[in-house]
């Protein structure tokens, strides 16, 4: 997606984003902020809208999907506690602005996304080999790559798919939001003896991903 705005302009931007939204709301993690202050977020939104790239709000992508809030992106990344080398798989790729990230920060990613548009974004934004991208469904993950040590849910879902939790190695961290009535809670959790236990650290207004809706209870 093309830009509009000056280069010196964006570092601004990418500045004051940092200063006034993330360490201002416990986004201080130098590997998180120092990959956040460097990555160009207007590359991945529409060209009419880059001049608000960096607002504190979600920004519709088209087709009911939208690129999260930066403030939500940097509480999943500094909960997710990436670290260099480790394989993550990306649900929710979009276009592409967490998956550059976590290669900013040394993941090995595989990015999952179900939308052609979005993922032709992507891989327009973001180069390099440390991002695989996968064109399929999101619930679906990528159990042909698995196990993963780290998983980001990159938009509000009402369940955690058995086949995601599968696909994290044991001892790996997911990161999601989940949807509890009228209120998004970003959860986190630590496979443990094959099972992954989410508790929730922050609500926070997140964009929905298609193809998590919670089953519906048996009716007689």
């Amino acid at each position: 997606m093309a830009t509009k705005l000056s280069e010196i302009g964006a570092a601004e931007m990418r500045a004051a984003m940092v200063d006034s939204q993330l360490r201002t709301n416990d986004v201080i993690d130098p590997a998180v902020v120092a990959a956040m202050g460097s990555v160009a977020r207007e590359a991945h939104v529409p060209a009419a809208l880059a001049s608000v790239a960096y607002m504190d709000r979600a920004i519709a992508l088209g087709d009911g999907r939208a690129l999260n809030a930066p403030l939500v992106t940097g509480r999943l990344l500094v909960a997710a506690d990436i670290h260099p080398g480790q394989r993550v798989l990306l649900i929710g790729a979009a276009t592409g602005y967490t998956a550059a990230l976590l290669a900013k920060l040394g993941a090995e990613v595989h990015a999952v996304e179900e939308s052609p548009e979005l993922l032709a974004t992507a891989r327009a934004a973001v180069t390099g080999p440390t991002v695989t991208w996968i064109e399929g469904p999101l619930a679906a993950g990528a159990a042909k790559a698995a196990p993963f040590d780290r998983i980001i849910v990159e938009g509000a879902i009402d369940a955690l798919p058995d086949a995601l939790a599968k696909q994290l190695a044991e001892g790996g961290r997911i990161v999601a939001a989940r949807r509890d009535g009228n209120v998004t809670r970003l959860v986190q959790g630590v496979k443990t003896g094959g099972t992954v236990a989410l508790r929730s650290f922050a609500d926070m207004d997140v964009a929905p991903l298609p193809g998590f809706a919670a089953p519906k209870p048996f009716q007689f």
